[in-house]
């Protein structure tokens, strides 16, 4: 069964088996990343909490384990970043292109202004600072 989609109706594009994909492209990326770092962090902290005297371990001069570890969330931060930049340009960035160029070549633009609904909110002169 195959079915034309309409990608000027973005929730039809939502639906879409190329939309899914690039939905399912990311994740498999980003959760598993996110659970790993997240273990390493708490990790982190709670051999920070509970092992202090592993922390205190001496690894050159003045230098303990704890500030190693402590320095390596910051690397591990850029690691994941750097990855994360490589795998969104080999596999992300193409299937996206590709959709927002069928979106683009339909119409759907974006550049349509939404209607906005009469709000119940009372507006005043004065700003929040001035005196009443």
């Amino acid at each position: 069964m195959t079915t034309t989609t309409d990608y000027a109706n973005f929730q039809q594009v939502q639906t879409s088996e190329q939309f899914q994909t690039l939905r399912k492209t990311h994740r498999s990326f980003v959760f598993p990343m996110t659970v790993v770092f997240l273990i390493w962090y708490l990790g982190f902290v709670i051999l920070a909490a509970f092992v202090p005297e592993l922390m205190a371990i001496k690894v050159l001069c003045n230098i303990n384990l704890g500030i190693v570890l402590g320095l390596a969330q910051f690397v591990t931060t850029f690691i994941i970043t750097v990855a994360y930049v490589s795998y969104a340009n080999r596999k992300i960035d193409p299937i996206a292109t590709d959709l927002r160029e069928k979106m683009e070549a339909s119409g759907a633009t974006g550049d349509e202004p939404v209607p906005v609904e009469e709000s119940s909110y009372v507006t005043t002169t004065s700003g929040s600072g001035d005196a009443s």
